[in-house]
């Protein structure tokens, strides 16, 4: 005879079964709503229990958020957990969705956090036990307290984040002008009905394309959203190396001092990876023993929420209640693209990897071997026809491989390409560009992307970077030359017998990252555009190169 399930619990099951989850330990759950947490300043933020009907104290996993803690986030953040032997309290920042005061992104969490740590002891249902546990800006969060959570803090799960926003927001000392842009859209229009929000972000698609070309880009907020933003103008002023305006967001130096035990979840096309891996390396310089699992993903792919729950309530239940039934041994997990398959290693990078330097060569051709004597290669930046963004690490619907066959035939983007491959060649781990550049303006940037070419022709990104260059950052060779190191993404990919390596050198990726206008003016107050003749050498004594982490 068929079980008869209850209409009531209907939703439970049916997240059970999306989400791959173990069975239920109860379905009888109780929410309590509106929780008042008072900060230090007077201001209130509200937050909702989820727990089990029972009067039992169960440790809890905490998880704070801008992004509302009701209906189906409500849900799928807190009962999966509470089914299954936990509590959970989300708690709304700081100016979101009834929490008083006024969202100032990342720069309160600290002190709120830790605020909210010091209520949660005075309650009679609290057993003296938190994890921490959620994506992104849900992430953020738990570093901002880890440290200073002391005792009670038993285990983390942060996701696709990372401990200093202030790296993402200018990688390679550029500006993430499209995922701000879009960021500060989304937490200003995310309390309108539903129906509003998607009519706002329908009417806004050409809104957002004349902002990405406008000058100055302290007009882009206006804009889109009608008014100026404090904050995103903040994000503009507030971008030289060292400003001290950042200290309160950059809890790195805290990363190595956390002891709970913690579970890393990335993406490969995630926006945030480069930066949570070090985070990761940080906790193993430190002794600690974090899992790591990184799966061929961008920051919004649904199948990484999915594995997020998953891990995270096996890790939670390994730690907290003492139930590894269900976590692995291996600690890391990566998903290998172009073989497709998952692997599990003792360490990130894995064992085996050795460095491998593929040369920029003669006639757009890419080798092991040292280049000859050779004429370098020539290309005119103009910022306003901006050398455009194709897929990779972005914040919408366009991120991760695409077809970047239309963007290698511009004047604007070098590509240098192996013969076809007569072995497969996996690459797991870090990978840098090491070039020899020269440019008509000294304020320019150099962006580096790596490609897997398959036997049609078809050209993948796998992974990217950029570095933006001052007067003497860095310093000019005897020859004039500039040597420059780009950080590329990390990546996991095997590329197949017959496919083609190719590194593409062009100076943007707009409107992922805002175009360098080549005056040296203001970020935010920018407005002349002056184009860069920019050459890149691949001699014996000026070898460019990518430099690749090769296992096997």
């Amino acid at each position: 005879m068929r079980d008869v399930i209850d209409l009531k619990t209907l939703p439970s099951h049916l997240l059970e079964w999306l989400l791959d989850l173990p069975p239920a330990e109860t379905r009888d759950i109780v929410v309590e709503r509106d929780l008042r947490v008072p900060m230090p300043d007077g201001t209130v933020l509200l937050a909702d229990r989820h727990a089990p009907r029972d009067a039992k104290k169960r440790p809890l996993i905490l998880v704070r958020s801008p992004y509302g803690r009701t209906g189906p986030l409500g849900v799928m953040l807190g009962r999966p957990f509470a089914e299954r032997g936990f509590s959970v309290l989300i708690q709304s920042c700081r100016g979101t969705f009834g929490s008083g005061g006024v969202l100032d992104p990342f720069r309160t969490e600290k002190d709120d956090g830790i605020a909210t740590l010091a209520w949660l002891k005075e309650q009679p249902w609290f057993s003296g036990e938190i994890a921490t546990f959620g994506p992104s800006y849900l992430g953020f969060v738990q570093w901002a307290i880890a440290r200073d959570a002391g005792s009670m803090l038993k285990a983390m799960s942060p996701q696709i984040t990372l401990s200093n926003f202030r790296d993402f927001k200018y990688p390679g000392e550029t500006f993430s002008l499209d995922a701000m842009l879009r960021w500060t859209q989304l937490v200003h229009i995310q309390e309108k009905p539903l129906h509003e929000q998607m009519l706002t972000r329908f009417a806004s698609r050409r809104s957002f394309e004349r902002a990405f070309v406008h000058l100055p880009l302290s007009e882009a907020d206006r804009m889109v959203l009608g008014h100026r933003v404090g904050f995103f103008q903040d994000w503009l002023e507030h971008n030289a190396p060292g400003d001290p305006w950042w200290t309160p967001v950059n809890h790195t130096d805290t990363v190595a001092e956390v002891t709970a035990p913690a579970l890393f979840i990335g993406g490969f096309y995630d926006i945030f990876l480069p930066w949570q891996l070090q985070d990761y390396a940080a906790l193993v310089a430190a002794g600690q023993k974090p899992y790591l699992t990184i799966g061929p993903w961008s920051h919004t792919s649904r199948p990484l929420f999915k594995e997020s729950i998953r891990e995270s309530l096996a890790w939670f239940r390994a730690h907290m209640l003492g139930d590894r039934s269900r976590l692995r041994e291996a600690p890391v997990r990566i998903y290998v693209m172009g073989a497709d398959e998952w692997r599990e290693y003792p360490t990130w990078p894995p064992p085996g990897v050795r460095t491998e330097r593929y040369h920029l060569q003669p006639n757009r051709g890419l080798a092991p071997k040292p280049p000859a004597a050779s004429s370098p290669d020539h290309y005119r930046y103009d910022p306003a026809d901006p050398t455009p963004s194709v897929g990779g690490a972005l914040l919408n619907d366009e991120s991760g491989p695409q077809d970047n066959r239309a963007l290698e035939a511009r004047r604007d983007v070098l590509t240098y390409t192996t013969p076809p491959l007569d072995r497969n060649v996996e690459v797991i781990g870090p990978v840098s560009a090491e070039l020899f550049v020269q440019s008509s303006l000294p304020h320019t940037d150099f962006f580096v992307r790596l490609c897997d070419v398959d036997p049609s022709g078809r050209s993948v990104n796998l992974c990217d970077g950029i570095q933006r260059l001052v007067p003497g950052r860095p310093a000019p060779r005897p020859d004039g030359t500039l040597a420059i190191t780009i950080e590329l993404w990390p990546t996991a990919h095997r590329f197949r017998r017959g496919h083609r390596i190719r590194v593409q050198v062009s100076s943007g990726a707009h409107p992922r990252f805002a175009r360098n206008p080549g005056s040296g003016e203001p970020l935010a107050t920018a407005t002349r555009l002056l184009p860069a003749d920019q050459t890149v050498h691949h001699d014996p004594e000026r070898p460019s190169a990518i430099v690749l982490s090769v296992l096997g």
